[in-house]
């Protein structure tokens, strides 16, 4: 029995007349505290030897007061504290080598003697050898179980609901994906007819054309034979002096020339310069550049698809592309670069108005072309031509760059054209007043104009066309931000960031990320494709302006308010 605290006096009385030497014992609880006190009894339920005070304690305390004490005399009938009572037989989680006796009502926790001392001292106290008497035939035993059975059938009933789900996403998947393929068929099927149609329109044109000519060379024939003929009779008849002959094969041939036969030959061959030109159905174009055209498949974020990353710019030799005929201020601006071929490079100085053609083994200047105004940005097209924008003429100059630079022929626009770009026999250019984007063919006729109407857009400058034409991205030095439209002038994403100041000449890269000049902070930006992340790649430039990259030589270049050409090696 657990010794109450009115018998405190008693036991502490038959504790301090016991006979130590029989005791070789040290109190556990102030050994955990590093003291060596003796031992002069020990608590049953705690498995523990306690000196004099640690008794005082064990019976002062609520969460104690019913653990059985031995004093030193009665000792001897316990040869272990180990032999306690076996109702809780489970450790405590935070007292390794402690049961759990106790239960706390307000905090709801259960626990050992250290426990209660410590963290529930105060608290309405069950001691569970007491309480739990008779607990199996307790109403809240019984509730307890039909809460627990209860639960298992939330829990089966979740479990087929997870299962049959897991069943559903497979069959979805699968009529998701066949859906896909015949929408796909359908689509191919009805492309295969039209074509065949437009097929068999040009085989009956053919057709046509060819009967026309088989005829007039027929006529050609036949009268060319009859010609022929006649020559023949009448000089036959003239060397024979058969005049009458003569006179009669005469008036018919001069019958037979009087036959327009030649000429309504002509006249149907003429028919056939009427030639066919296959024209694109614009509307289709439209359809087929819009993103998403095919459908939606709104399961899941889209996943980036893993690309080649550019991760550092490696500083090279400088190339000086100041010349002796410059006459511009103190160093050149390179606002426009471009890869003319393996081994060269043209460069758009605004500050000398000039072209000027860069060999990339020998790092020296090799050509100049002076223009009349201020070049902007350059564009490299098939056929060793150049597009050079000019803001200040509001047109769009075609050069062939094969030997040396020659004008092939004028775009005027109506606005002021800044930052061009060729793709896919387009050109994009970047125009301001009003802020747009024209589309032109490389004869310089406006296919589309964009509207660059949000008022995100204060100075538009450089453009760059992603390789599946879809986005088109532009840097507006009035917004201090990078903007990535669609073909239809929808702002689809926008990267604007403090250390992006007055953003310039872009370069697109393999991955669909950007390198950006960053004007007033003299450094390169590099921005993801989705405009969503950037970060620094490169400082210390002078007035970073343009950006082009050679293959052939993994070489990126950057023009800067500088005399000298910036390279480096994209890593």
């Amino acid at each position: 029995m657990a010794v109450s605290g009115e018998n405190l006096p008693d036991f502490q009385s038959s504790v301090s007349k016991g006979p130590a030497e029989d005791l070789n014992q040290e109190c556990d609880p102030c050994l955990s505290d590093g003291q060596h006190e003796d031992a002069h009894g020990n608590c049953v339920d705690c498995k523990e030897y306690l000196c004099k005070n640690c008794l005082k304690f064990h019976q002062k305390t609520k969460a104690l007061n019913h653990h059985q004490l031995l004093n030193i005399d009665n000792m001897g009938e316990q040869k272990s504290p180990s032999t306690t009572s076996q109702a809780c037989p489970e450790k405590c989680t935070r007292h390794a080598d402690k049961v759990i006796q106790f239960f706390c009502r307000e905090h709801k926790e259960l626990g050992c003697h250290v426990c209660m001392t410590i963290d529930h001292r105060t608290c309405k106290i069950d001691y569970i050898p007491d309480t739990c008497a008779g607990i199996g035939d307790s109403e809240e035993y019984k509730g307890t179980i039909w809460l627990i059975n209860q639960r298992m059938k939330k829990i089966n009933s979740v479990m087929k609901k997870a299962t049959a789900r897991d069943m559903e996403i497979d069959v979805c998947y699968d009529n998701l994906t066949k859906e896909i393929v015949k929408f796909r068929k359908e689509i191919n099927d009805r492309l295969d007819q039209l074509q065949k149609q437009l097929e068999k329109e040009a085989d009956r044109k053919k057709s046509d054309d060819k009967q026309i000519i088989e005829k007039a060379l027929q006529t050609c024939t036949n009268v060319s034979a009859d010609m022929n003929k006649y020559l023949s009779c009448l000089s036959s008849n003239n060397q024979s002096k058969q005049n009458g002959k003569l006179y009669i094969n005469m008036k018919k041939a001069q019958s037979k020339l009087k036959s327009d036969e030649i000429e309504k030959a002509e006249e149907t061959l003429e028919k056939t310069n009427m030639q066919y030109n296959f024209e694109r159905n614009k509307n289709v174009e439209d359809v087929l550049s819009k993103p998403n055209i095919l459908g939606n498949l709104n399961l899941s974020d889209t996943l980036g698809m893993p690309r080649k990353k550019v991760d550092k710019l490696i500083k090279k030799e400088d190339i000086n592309v100041r010349t002796k005929s410059d006459t511009g201020r103190y160093y050149c601006s390179i606002t426009g670069c471009a890869v003319l071929s393996s081994n060269k490079l043209v460069l758009a100085d605004s500050c000398n108005s000039k072209l000027k053609v860069v060999d990339i083994q020998s790092k020296t200047v090799t050509e100049e072309k002076k223009l009349d105004t201020e070049p902007c940005d350059i564009a490299t097209m098939p056929g060793d031509q150049i597009a050079v924008s000019l803001p200040d003429n509001s047109e769009v100059i075609i050069m062939k760059a094969a030997s040396n630079l020659t004008t092939v022929h004028k775009i005027p626009v109506k606005c002021n054209c800044y930052g061009i770009s060729y793709h896919q026999d387009h050109l994009y250019v970047v125009c301001q007043n009003p802020n747009s984007v024209l589309v032109l063919d490389t004869q310089g006729n406006v296919q589309n104009t964009i509207s660059l109407n949000n008022d995100i857009f204060k100075y538009p400058r450089y453009i760059v066309v992603s390789e599946d034409s879809r986005h088109i991205y532009i840097s507006d030095w009035g917004s201090n931000c990078t903007v990535c439209i669609t073909l239809q002038g929808d702002v689809s994403a926008v990267y604007k960031h403090e250390k992006l100041r007055q953003p310039q000449g872009m370069l697109l890269l393999d991955d669909g990320s950007l390198l950006v000049c960053c004007y007033r902070r003299n450094t390169i930006h590099h921005i993801s494709g989705d405009l969503k992340q950037g970060k620094k790649m490169t400082d210390g430039l002078s007035y970073p302006k343009s950006i082009c990259y050679s293959h052939h030589h993994d070489e990126g270049y950057i023009g800067c308010d500088s005399n000298h050409l910036k390279s480096y090696n994209l890593k």
